[in-house]
C-alpha cells in the first residue's frame, strides 16, 4: 500500500471552503502515480517503454466532505492485475481525526501509443514483475 500526505488547497474548494468533487480523482492520481514509483518505475519511465495506462472505468463513493486547509491521505492499493488490465482501490482519509471521506475505485487497460490493449507481460514483462511483486506481497 502506498500513502500519500497532501494539503487541501484554497483551488480545490467552493466558497463553503468544501472540496470540489473531481478533485478526489485528481487525488487518486497522485496515489496510483507515487504507487508506481515506490514499487520502482515512474509513470514517464512505464510511458518511456511505450506504456500507457488510460482509465477503463472510475467510481468514487464520497462519504464526508474534505475541507480547505485539510491534511489528507491517499492510501492506494493495486489489485486485479492481468496481462492487459490493473486495477485500483483508494482510501481519502482526513488525518487529524482519521475520517473516511471518500473510496474510489479505478480499472486501467494497458495500451500502446495508439490506444490498443497491449499484454503487459509480454510488452514490458520488468514492470509485469514489478507489479506481480507487489500484489504478492499482500497490498
Amino acid at each position: 500500500m502506498s500513502v500519500v500526505e497532501l494539503r487541501v488547497r484554497y483551488q480545490e474548494t467552493d466558497q463553503m471552503g468544501v472540496v470540489y468533487h473531481s478533485n478526489y480523482l485528481v487525488w487518486c492520481e497522485v496515489g496510483r502515480t507515487q504507487m508506481l514509483r515506490e514499487i520502482g518505475m515512474s509513470y514517464r519511465e512505464v510511458e518511456a517503454a511505450g506504456i500507457y495506462l488510460p482509465v477503463h472505468e472510475v467510481n468514487c463513493y464520497y462519504k464526508k466532505p474534505a475541507k480547505y486547509d485539510d491534511i489528507i491521505l491517499v492510501k492506494t492499493v493495486a489489485k486485479n492485475l492481468s496481462g492487459v488490465r490493473l486495477d485500483f482501490d483508494y482510501q481519502i482519509v482526513r488525518k487529524e481525526d482519521k475520517q473516511l471521506l471518500a473510496e474510489a475505485t479505478s480499472c486501467h487497460v494497458f495500451a500502446d501509443d495508439n490506444g490498443r490493449p497491449v499484454n503487459i507481460k509480454k510488452k514490458a514483462p520488468h514492470l509485469w514483475k514489478l507489479l506481480k511483486a507487489e500484489l504478492s506481497e499482500g497490498c
